[in-house]
């Protein structure tokens, strides 16, 4: 995908929608400095570019029982199209697996899935992915403590465009 280089209005609808997507189009407007209707057309056209992916709202996973994030490395018997694409579909057809990522280095697969027990990962582990055909070896990782975590994307490189 190209890089699309937003200017200095669309760059602070940004990052305003990024921390508040409920944000009325009335208050994005007067916080950048537009009337409406044109505030209106930039997220419209960011929309239409694919700038803006979507909106989600983001849940507190213990305040619904999901309080077990697990950083597992897959790596695969062979790295061939069949076996990767098996693999993929196999993942995403699974609700605990929130990422996963094919990576270069020791593993093939990075995975972050979220449970709300040691028992409940287990069981993933042992229905589900060891049954995958094709994996050589799984190696997981219990997060401690969540340090950091945000889902806005930082912006300040756009300057430099």
């Amino acid at each position: 995908m190209p890089i699309i280089a937003p200017d200095r209005l669309d760059r602070r609808i940004l990052e305003l929608i990024q921390e508040d997507a409920r944000i009325s189009n009335a208050e994005l407007a007067a916080e950048i400095g537009l009337s409406p209707s044109p505030c209106w057309r930039r997220v419209r056209a960011l929309e239409e570019r694919g700038v803006i992916h979507r909106y989600v709202t983001l849940v507190a996973p213990e305040a619904i029982g999901l309080p077990v994030n697990v950083w597992v490395h897959v790596t695969l018997e062979e790295q061939v199209e069949r076996r990767l694409e098996h693999f993929e579909n196999a993942i995403v057809a699974r609700p605990e697996v929130m990422e996963c990522y094919l990576m270069t280095g020791e593993s093939d697969y990075l995975l972050r899935v979220v449970v709300p027990d040691i028992a409940a990962y287990q069981a993933f582990l042992l229905e589900h992915l060891t049954r995958i055909e094709g994996i050589a070896s799984i190696k997981s990782s219990f997060a401690l403590k969540q340090v950091k975590y945000k889902t806005a994307l930082p912006l300040d490189h756009l300057d430099e465009a």
